[in-house]
């Protein structure tokens, strides 16, 4: 579906609840080398079945009041703007309580019309709204009585793990008397650069790229092409036979073959061979795997850091590789990379950034949502019945979000090469496995 038939009921911006408290007018928050690079906006929808003890009005009411308390005191940035420091050439967040947009809209359909929520939706981009720069959540309800939450948060205020404590805080302060879900960790200086900077390692995952001296951080997008979106969902039985495939000819013990490895490992091999309309063998293909720091610096980071504690590990490796090597050994690849990003890489990483500005650099990128719980969250109606991705104009992510039974796999990319990936991605299964 392109549309959803949406009408707009309400489009405001939701300030704190008490502005006076705490209120410092010139306040601004530090972001992190890792923050600076990563500004754009990651869209999510959170379907809900009616509840008749909370129609869609009431929940857009609670949903206002709860996002008007977190914009207090723990999320205050989040009703911020984005302002360059002209001194530093750095984005800080200046935390003028500006607001954060709300919008309560109404759809035609039925949550049963738009079938299965998984299947890549272009009208789903109609319910998380991206005109703000910064949080933007939405509340359509559908003439069955049932709604879904969009979001769309700039990635420099959130990561994965900080979106998931976000989003159960929202929900905890939906209820009436209820503290905080997690109280977020806000001290963003504890990713920043050392002084003076010390860069130990070399970092292919990175470039620098060849821009006028332009004043602020360049900007992580690509071009706007015509996309083809497709979920590939793999079955625990799809996903038991790679990982069955990726036991043969093991040649490390130290091999982790979980659920993410041997997709992440299945889609680069179906997205480095799909790439050129005539093959090129001796082409470099650098498969990017997004890590979360926390746990790997020293001293660990709390759990509920709030900000971008995630660094990419690369694995590369030529199409000709690529296509002849056994499963097992791409596998290893995506396995090994991350144990490179430890807690010297990770501030290596961190001063280079702050050097050179730079920007990721990989021919394709894979991000696990697998140990997000978006879908867990407990509202006071319920938990969603799917929560999820939306599908963007970038060509150059594939998120690896959990499913009913295995896992799903939202890959974004121009006709031709789309239908290269399928039939590559399709070859690799028995037939009894992929219908």
């Amino acid at each position: 579906m392109q549309h959803l038939n949406i009408t707009f009921q309400q489009s405001i911006l939701v300030p704190p609840s008490n502005q006076t408290h705490n209120h410092h007018p010139n306040k601004s928050i530090f972001l992190s080398n890792i923050d600076q690079i990563l500004n754009y906006n990651i869209p999510t929808v959170h379907f809900f079945k009616a509840n008749p003890d909370f129609p869609p009005e009431i929940v857009a009411e609670r949903l206002k009041m709860a996002l008007q308390t977190l914009l207090q005191a723990p999320y205050d940035f989040m009703a911020g703007r984005f302002k360059l420091n002209q001194q530093s050439g750095r984005l800080e967040i200046h935390c003028n309580s500006a607001g954060a947009g709300f919008v309560v809209a109404s759809s035609e359909y039925s949550l049963d019309d738009l079938g299965d929520f998984v299947y890549p939706n272009l009208g789903f981009r109609q319910l998380a709204l991206q005109t703000l720069d910064n949080l933007e959540p939405e509340v359509t309800s559908f003439k069955c009585g049932g709604f879904c939450i969009g979001m769309s948060t700039n990635h420099v205020l959130l990561d994965g793990a900080s979106a998931q404590i976000f989003i159960e805080n929202l929900a905890t302060q939906a209820f009436d008397d209820k503290p905080l879900a997690v109280v977020p960790c806000n001290n963003r200086h504890l990713l920043a650069a050392r002084s003076p900077p010390h860069v130990e390692f070399p970092h292919p995952e990175f470039f620098k790229p060849d821009l006028p001296a332009v004043v602020g951080p360049p900007v992580f997008d690509c071009k706007r092409e015509e996309l083809d979106y497709t979920t590939f969902s793999l079955t625990s039985r799809a996903i038991n036979y790679l990982k069955d495939k990726a036991k043969e000819n093991i040649s490390s013990t130290t091999t982790k073959i979980t659920s993410f490895n041997v997709v992440a490992a299945l889609i680069w091999r179906c997205k480095a061979l799909s790439n050129d309309a005539e093959y090129n063998k001796d082409r470099v293909s650098t498969l990017l795997n997004v890590v979360d720091l926390r746990s790997r610096l020293n001293p660990p980071l709390p759990d509920s850091y709030c900000g971008n504690a995630v660094l990419v590990a690369y694995s590369s490796a030529t199409c000709e590789d690529i296509e002849k090597w056994a499963f097992s050994k791409l596998v290893e690849m995506v396995s090994e990379a991350p144990k490179r990003v430890n807690d010297e890489y990770s501030k290596s990483v961190i001063d280079w950034l702050e050097i050179n500005k730079g920007l990721p650099c990989g021919e394709y990128m894979v991000s696990s949502w697998l140990r997000l719980r978006f879908g867990e969250v407990a509202y006071p109606w319920g938990k969603p019945v799917y929560s999820g991705p939306v599908v963007s104009h970038r060509k150059d992510i594939c998120w690896i979000f959990a499913g009913v039974d295995g896992v799903n796999a939202l890959v974004s990319l121009p006709a031709k090469e789309m239908e290269r990936f399928v039939d590559l991605f399709r070859e690799f299964f028995p037939q009894s496995i992929i219908n």
